[in-house]
């Protein structure tokens, strides 16, 4: 492991990756290596997760190719230095800001989306310059195998690579020198790769979670509003690996004597997207593993969570499959309603006014993502003023993933930093400060040595720049 982390660093220091050459090349090879392994990224997915094509190409390939392209298409801008404003106080200079990469880069991905949460940060990763090592999780073992055996096709073996294992090699791994860790997974970890690269200075991004709402108001009034309100909850919801996801719709806040209506309609569009029989299911995909598939039926063996169930709540233990559950008002105080449920189990809150909602989300730690369906100004107003959250998403579900111009990432409990498009690149990067000074003019001053005289016009200086540029042209500046 110590040979693989210096061959990378030795591959740094070499400046091989600074090349914009080289990152473009690495680029295109990830796209060559995703378009002509469609099937093979199908195969594994479908062996890890039960994961139909269609989903297979949604969330992984099609997240890949978008962002890789995305990428190719604007490198040359974002590495190109920013021209920096200098106030008149230092002049005659100039200056830039100019993105440099960090090093050698740690990567952890997940196991619900494989393929697309190793290889999205790993195009950022490239664009900058940097070397990259991927830690694929054990729990998705399919696709850890593709990525082990494909990516050194590929790419540049002696800058990026791939290390199998479990959870004892991403302990060795922590133990080590980074210039930069970027993490996605679960809170708990998350605090133990931020401790351990608290002992070396590691700068980290950590994609966490948390228990993201959606908050549906009135527009369920309207029955056409209504029909595509619950279409994007239940996409939302079931579509991505079957609610196993960090930005998935955790629960819904909506008014009382709306409740069974939604309900009502969510049970229609459930059935016609998914099947109402649990050993039919279409498009769906499966629990990964049997530790995660039994945490969420002991959600469900609580009593009182139990007696919440208005649909669903069926399990093949065999196939690992929990068929699309919504639960009315289980107890507040219930672990389903204070954990991440990362699975397909809904509850639906009621409240007496919608308003409440934001006091409701306050009360816990700060959500991934808030969904609100709502066309009332004055309350979207408030929603962004009065919440906090990774990100809000007004009238849909999940599609703020997908688009590479805004950031994506948490804040306080749900994670902190960002990637996607430019983004990435960001994040990879540090924004060098360059300052060029001329020697000339330099005129050398004779006045007395009068410090408190010295310190007014020092004052003016930085007060007002046309007397700093005055002061500088008659060589003003010794103490």
């Amino acid at each position: 492991m110590e040979e693989t982390i210096a061959e990378l660093r030795e591959t740094f220091r070499s400046g091989t990756t600074k090349s914009v050459s080289w990152r473009k090349k690495q680029l295109k090879a990830l796209l060559d290596l995703v378009n002509e392994n469609e099937d093979s990224i199908f195969n594994a997915l479908d062996q890890d997760l039960g994961k139909s094509r269609v989903e297979s190409y949604r969330d992984e390939v099609g997240v890949v190719k978008k962002s890789a392209t995305y990428s190719l298409s604007c490198l040359d801008k974002w590495v190109a230095p920013k021209k920096g404003e200098v106030p008149l106080l230092f002049f005659p200079a100039k200056a830039e800001v100019m993105p440099e990469p960090l090093g050698v880069v740690l990567i952890f991905s997940s196991w619900n989306f494989p393929i697309s949460l190793a290889l999205d940060p790993l195009i950022g990763a490239i664009s900058a310059g940097n070397t990259v090592l991927i830690k694929p999780s054990e729990l998705a073992p399919a696709c850890l195998s593709f990525l082990v055996q494909t990516i050194p096709q590929y790419l540049d073996n002696k800058a990026i690579k791939v290390i199998g294992g479990g959870a004892d090699v991403g302990e060795r791994l922590l133990e080590l020198k980074w210039d930069k860790i970027f993490f996605t997974g679960s809170p708990r970890v998350g605090r133990l790769v931020m401790t351990a690269a608290a002992k070396h200075l590691t700068p980290v991004t950590l994609e966490l979670g948390g228990k993201c709402p959606a908050i549906v108001d009135n527009t369920l009034s309207n029955p056409s509003k209504a029909k595509v309100t619950a279409k994007r909850i239940v996409g939302g919801k079931w579509g991505p690996c079957t609610g196993q996801a960090c930005i998935a719709i955790d629960y819904v806040l909506v008014e009382e004597k709306l409740a069974s209506t939604l309900i009502d309609i969510l049970k229609k569009y459930i059935k016609r997207f998914y099947g109402d029989n649990l050993k039919e299911l279409k498009s769906i995909s499966r629990i990964v593993n049997k530790n995660q598939f039994q945490r969420l039926v002991n959600l469900l063996k609580d009593p009182h969570v139990a007696s919440s169930v208005v649909y669903g709540g069926s399990v093949d233990e065999e196939k690992l499959v929990i068929e699309p559950t919504i639960l009315l008002d289980p107890p507040l105080d219930s672990e389903i309603m204070n954990e991440e449920i990362f699975g397909p189990l809904l509850p639906i809150i009621t409240l007496k006014n919608i308003e409440e909602s934001i006091e409701f989300i306050n009360s816990k730690p700060k959500p991934l993502v808030i969904y609100a369906f709502t066309e009332d100004k004055a309350f979207k107003k408030r929603i962004l003023s009065e919440t906090s959250s990774g990100s809000v998403t007004f009238n849909d579900s999940m599609v703020q993933f997908l688009c590479d111009s805004l950031p994506f990432g948490g804040v306080g409990q749900s994670g902190f930093g960002r990637y996607h498009g430019k983004y990435s690149f960001d994040t990879f990067s540090h924004e060098k400060a360059v300052l060029h000074r001329a020697f000339y003019p330099e005129l050398e001053p004779r006045y007395p040595p009068w410090t408190n005289f010295k310190l007014m016009f020092i004052k003016l200086a930085y007060g007002f720049n046309y007397f700093g540029l005055m002061l500088l042209m008659l060589g003003f500046k010794k103490s």
